[in-house]
């Protein structure tokens, strides 16, 4: 199958996009953690921040036009605490060198490993830590376009950031 049909990955980040910084509003109906799901293991492994996932947040993900991927430090363990929580099945994972050699000044440890996970298949990256040198070395190394969208980490994932990637998603031709 040629990257052009090819689904886009759609990388994760999960503290700041999915975990925010600052606690968010409840939504009527939905208590905190997904707890209405009932997928998740019983107890929060001591991490109260598991409490900010939105299960809206996974239904929103699972409506996107792509492949879902874990690019975060949870790394496994984000198909067993996160995932669950989320209503989001097991996903791939992104695994990272053991090196914490950077390719380029103020470019992330992520940026080179996930260009190459990519492998020339359109992506989005959704992370807190996204600065221009990301952009200009994912735009400089990848054959193909990519959107590299920082997420706010004080509110986490908000429907601005869904509508971003779901225009991006729907068009093709836009590499921005």
């Amino acid at each position: 199958m040629s990257t052009l049909t090819q689904r886009p990955f759609v990388f994760l980040d999960v503290d700041g996009p999915l975990i925010p910084f600052r606690s968010r509003p409840v939504a009527e109906g939905h208590p905190p953690g997904g707890r209405e799901t009932g997928r998740h293991p019983d107890g929060d492994g001591g991490n109260p921040l598991l409490e900010r996932l939105d299960p809206g947040d996974g239904r929103r993900l699972l409506a996107l036009k792509c492949q879902l991927v874990w690019a975060t430090s949870w790394m496994g363990d984000a198909n067993e605490v996160v995932a669950p929580r989320l209503g989001l099945p097991e996903l791939p994972v992104v695994g990272w060198p053991d090196t914490d050699d950077r390719i380029g000044p103020g470019l992330h440890w992520k940026t080179a490993p996930l260009v190459a996970w990519a492998a020339g298949r359109p992506f989005v990256w959704l992370d807190d830590e996204l600065t221009e040198a990301d952009r200009r070395w994912v735009a400089r190394h990848h054959p193909v376009r990519a959107l590299l969208h920082r997420v706010d980490p004080e509110v986490g994932l908000t429907s601005a950031d869904f509508t971003r990637v779901e225009r991006w998603l729907d068009d093709r031709g836009d590499d921005s």
